[in-house]
């Protein structure tokens, strides 16, 4: 089910002389890259980041539209993929080392890979289960899953603590009252439960994890994923902070120049994600 991909293809960036490497990294749930490929190619196009982490891919590696990506630039990625659901792919257009995969909670799904960077970074995409639609685990067995998925991220970073690693992905959380539309009315609502912000502050603290979009982007409503149930979006503004960059202490303080892309939720045919970039001077 789950399979490894990797290109070796394409010239490293020359270094600003002094043995750094700055570069961009921007994550996005897709929800299926095969169809929206031009989507992903047009992100690809107009904003250039070094490093691309898609999740939902919903695609078995070997159908991934590589070729695509590859005459665009990015000719190295490193993805876990199985038919129709989940799946993870890091697309990049510098050098990737496969870095492995975790099978949190046992689900047999495609929902994290790990890669390294030739400066030695290590990055962790992840796709966390969203959960259903019941904050109950005795009645909604996915929610249960997803925070067992969370128990079992939470005790990796405890027992293999990371360093040189950024951390990025569909969290499916948000976490603070400004991650959301409106803190009071989502308090028993799956993504913003206390149980589930609990549990990912005890993931994030066990990797001793920064928020790099917090740490650049201190102060207001942020949001990175609106409901494809409202008729208007924008207008309505329901939105959530459910994708994440986070980084180690140990580089966290080179990180800066984060943003999310607002206006991608209203392209053609858009996921309901949009994607969320950062840039490391390392």
């Amino acid at each position: 089910m789950v399979a490894t991909s990797r290109f070796a293809l394409g010239c490293a960036r020359s270094d600003l002389g002094d043995g750094s490497l700055p570069f961009t990294l921007a994550t996005w749930n897709i929800n299926s890259v095969r169809l929206r490929e031009p989507l992903v190619l047009k992100l690809l196009q107009d904003h250039g980041p070094d490093v691309l982490c898609l999740q939902e891919c919903k695609s078995p590696v070997d159908k991934i539209p590589t070729e695509a990506f590859h005459a665009a630039g990015y000719t190295h990625m490193v993805a876990r993929g199985q038919k129709g659901y989940n799946g993870v792919a890091i697309l990049s257009r510098l050098p990737l080392e496969d870095a492995g995969d975790q099978d949190f909670a046992t689900l047999g799904h495609a929902r994290h890979v790990a890669a390294k960077l030739e400066n030695g970074v290590t990055i962790h995409n992840f796709y966390v289960p969203a959960g259903g639609d019941v904050p109950d685990r005795e009645v909604n067995e996915k929610f249960g899953q997803k925070l067992d998925y969370l128990a079992d991220m939470r005790d990796w970073f405890h027992s293999d603590k990371p360093q040189k690693s950024i951390l990025v992905g569909d969290l499916n959380i948000a976490p603070r009252e400004d991650d959301v539309w409106g803190h009071k009315q989502l308090l028993k609502v799956v993504s913003h439960t206390p149980i589930e912000v609990e549990k990912l502050a005890e993931t994030q603290n066990a990797g001793g994890f920064v928020d790099i979009t917090r740490q650049d982007i201190p102060e207001g409503n942020l949001y990175s994923w609106w409901s494809y149930r409202a008729k208007d979006w924008d207008a309505a503004d329901k939105g959530r902070r459910l994708d994440h960059v986070w980084a180690t202490p140990d580089i966290s303080n080179a990180a800066h120049s984060s943003k999310i892309l607002r206006d991608v939720r209203g392209w053609e045919k858009p996921s309901d994600h949009v994607p969320v970039f950062a840039t490391f001077d390392l």
